[in-house]
């Protein structure tokens, strides 16, 4: 499979040096600092604005990119990274501190929050090394580029992958950057935007994907169904193999996007996954949509595409194309309000925003090109929402958004220096503990509120504490599940005013850094 990114990369390259060899200059927008406010899925869960209001610092290598994070505060210290020139594994290193959890070889975005890394001047090139997000949340990127990020030969970083999130990851928004690689896994690269581990809410848009074997992923595995809630739009995917992107479980939006020469699939929607394909124009590709490599189905609501030169293969057990006469299984409503572009000028668009470099300009949502608004400083509204199926408006089913934000929480007695109100604050680095190896904590509401899901995510360096436990209806004392070990908890959906999380069995100290809540 991954030949046949190196075959056609080694045509582009040669190209280009044709276009050197005769005295042609492709000449660069000077970048410009972080702008404009997050759309899709970012702007749920409480909204994505980075380091906006925070200290803006500038920064000319890995390291000082590190010291920067370091240098603040605490971990959760808003702050502003203004990147320019190369920055690779000569001048990354790692640097200590009480608000940091850096290494050397990789842009090292762990256990922190409320980060914007921006490039600015002549442009942000991360030469062979990746950005790897873990344990965090509120972070933008914006206006770099990527490339060349390697799992295997030398030198390696973030596993392979050019953009990485894992492990708790909440509210990112990567927009205006270019993601790259030379081959396949057999070249020793992997993904160029990978989401795995219970990673949610977010939004790649106005960016380029391209030369690499896998796109990017949502869900490591058949059984790492805990991601979702991700928006890609106006993003031009380009000589990609497959996993443009590859979905396990969860719910995406893709919509006018640009792909050109996916070689052997594109949108990959298994194992329950749900994706909202709208006015995209797929070109010269194969088998864009549908569900491949496993007997593991997944879902899609098609509307508005373009298909130009698209092949499509037979179904068989492990291969559900959707095409060649796409039509959608499912529904999905969309919580964010948006504005379709026609797909028949997804095209022109999107060669004129996606990617660094590009002044950072958008869509108005009619076909014309603008540009962006002021730095992001609050979650953006918007007006003019899709005609497309939304859900009900109302302060207790917010679908897609976290209902412990903003609620109260009590519980039993807390180990000194713990707080039941950690549990809700959206901020990983801070906890709630019982007094001693069992407890419970609870989040309540002034009025009853639908709840269908539970997700219980332990602090850093205490995974696999929790043992056994219940979850109880605080209105009636009703068990409403029972099991062992953190993670995402489903039950049918229940109107209630209080629900507990009661921890009957833990090894060691159990440290409960978010007890969130989903009506979905």
């Amino acid at each position: 499979m991954q030949r046949n990114v190196a075959l056609r990369l080694s045509a582009a390259s040669a190209a280009m040096a044709v276009a050197a060899g005769v005295g042609v200059v492709l000449s660069m927008p000077e970048a410009s600092a972080a702008t404009g406010t997050a759309t899709g899925y970012a702007t749920q869960n409480g909204g994505t604005t980075g380091g906006a209001g925070g200290q803006t610092v500038r920064a000319t290598t890995g390291t000082a990119i590190h010291a920067a994070l370091c240098g603040r505060a605490s971990s959760s210290t808003p702050i502003t990274i203004e990147v320019e020139g190369t920055i690779n594994h000569a001048n990354t290193g790692k640097v200590s501190g009480a608000s940091c959890n850096t290494a050397a070889g990789v842009i090292e975005l762990k256990q922190i929050s409320n980060v914007t890394l921006v490039g600015v001047g002549s442009g942000a090139v991360f030469d062979q090394l990746g950005i790897h997000i873990r344990e965090a949340s509120n972070i933008v990127i914006q206006n770099v580029t990527v490339k060349n990020v390697k799992k295997s030969g030398s030198p390696t970083s973030n596993g392979g992958d050019a953009i990485g999130m894992e492990s708790g990851v909440r509210n990112v928004w990567v927009d205006h950057v270019t993601l790259e690689a030379s081959g396949g896994e057999s070249e020793g690269y992997d993904g160029l935007f990978d989401m795995k581990d219970n990673t949610q809410y977010v939004t790649l848009s106005y960016s380029i994907l391209r030369n690499s074997g896998r796109g990017g992923l949502v869900g490591s595995s058949e059984t790492d169904l805990s991601n979702g809630y991700i928006s890609y739009h106006h993003n031009l995917y380009q000589n990609i193999d497959s996993r443009a992107p590859l979905l396990r479980g969860g719910t995406a939006h893709m919509y006018n996007n640009h792909y050109v020469s996916l070689n052997e699939s594109g949108i990959n929607s298994r194992a329950g996954a749900r994706a909202k394909v709208d006015n995209n124009y797929f070109e010269d590709s194969k088998d864009v949509l549908g569900t491949f490599y496993t007997d593991a189905a997944g879902y899609w609501q098609v509307s508005g595409n373009v298909f130009d030169n698209v092949t499509w293969s037979s179904p068989g057990t492990d291969n559900k194309p959707a095409g060649p006469n796409p039509q959608s299984n499912t529904t999905v409503s969309i919580p964010y309000a948006y504005t379709l572009d026609s797909a028949a000028c997804v095209p022109d668009v999107v060669s004129r925003t996606a990617g660094a470099g590009k002044g950072l300009q958008v869509s108005n949502g009619s076909c014309t090109v603008q540009s962006p608004t002021s730095t992001p400083t609050t979650p953006p509204t918007s007006s003019t929402p899709t005609p497309t199926p939304s859900p009900t408006s109302g302060p207790t089913q917010p679908s897609g958004t976290n209902l412990s934000i903003g609620a109260g929480s009590d519980g039993s007695s807390k180990a000194d220096g713990t707080s039941y109100g950690n549990v809700r604050d959206g901020d990983l680095n801070t906890y709630w503990s019982p007094a001693g190896s069992t407890g419970a904590i609870s989040i309540k509401w002034g009025s009853a509120t639908s709840v269908s899901r539970v997700d219980i995510r332990e602090a850093a360096g205490s995974a696999g504490a929790i043992g056994a436990w219940k979850l109880v209806n605080g209105d009636t004392g009703a068990v409403l599940t029972s099991g062992s070990g953190a993670g995402a908890i489903t039950f049918p959906r229940t109107s209630l005013s209080k629900v507990t999380f009661q921890i009957t069995g833990s090894t060691g100290t159990p440290k409960v850094a978010e007890f969130e809540t989903y009506a979905q």
